[in-house]
């Protein structure tokens, strides 16, 4: 896979993250990008955090979701990993030398400024906004991706469209081929990312 056209994605996988996950990752394929992820790989023999950095290294470009620092309920740890990853791109970024010098950071939030209260350090970055609304993920995706590649590509409504095609075509084919509706609700990423490769191959922009 092309540095050039991998983006390392470093969010949350829990259930309630998914809405946001799969028009994520559509976006990114949309618009001819490969998305990678930790999950890409159900590999159990093979620690994480050496997948990861992996992936940071072969990614120019790298979206971390911060969204979910907040510990929810009481008795609740933050949610480190998320910013530790984020760490590591910068890392390489920073210290990598003149091959990874033009790595580029997408940092997202769900509310503007909360992020400060946990990492100060990133005061007076530029944070994009997506108030956990599917539509603005990909939105500020499709934005930031189009400016730091130079893109000419269809806007984000138009992309949402293609989204919003490719969850009905997709769940009808995997319906077809057995899957109930929870088994398609948690359908297991790599699989996911299959499919929606299979999906913008076949209807192109």
């Amino acid at each position: 896979m092309s540095f050039e056209t991998s983006v390392f994605v470093n969010c949350p996988f829990d259930e309630d993250y998914l809405p946001l996950l799969r028009p994520l990752l559509f976006s990114v394929t949309d618009l001819g990008f490969t998305p990678r992820i930790a999950l890409e790989q159900l590999n159990s023999g093979r620690p994480r955090i050496e997948k990861i950095i992996g992936l940071i290294q072969n990614s120019k470009f790298g979206i971390h979701d911060l969204s979910r620092l907040k510990a929810e309920r009481e008795g609740e740890f933050y949610r480190l990993n998320m910013p530790f990853e984020l760490g590591l791109d910068v890392g390489c970024q920073t210290f990598g030398g003149a091959a990874f010098a033009g790595k580029r950071c997408l940092i997202l939030e769900a509310e503007r400024y909360r992020y400060q209260a946990a990492l100060s350090d990133l005061s007076n970055s530029d944070i994009a906004v997506h108030g956990n609304q599917p539509t603005e993920v990909l939105t500020q995706v499709r934005n930031w991706l189009a400016a730091e590649a130079g893109l000419r590509s269809p806007g984000p409504a138009r992309i949402w469209s293609r989204f919003i095609d490719f969850m009905s075509d997709n769940y009808a084919s995997l319906k077809e081929r057995g899957f109930s509706d929870r088994d398609i609700e948690q359908l297991p990423v790599p699989e996911l990312l299959a499919c929606i490769e299979e999906w913008c191959h076949a209807h192109p922009p």
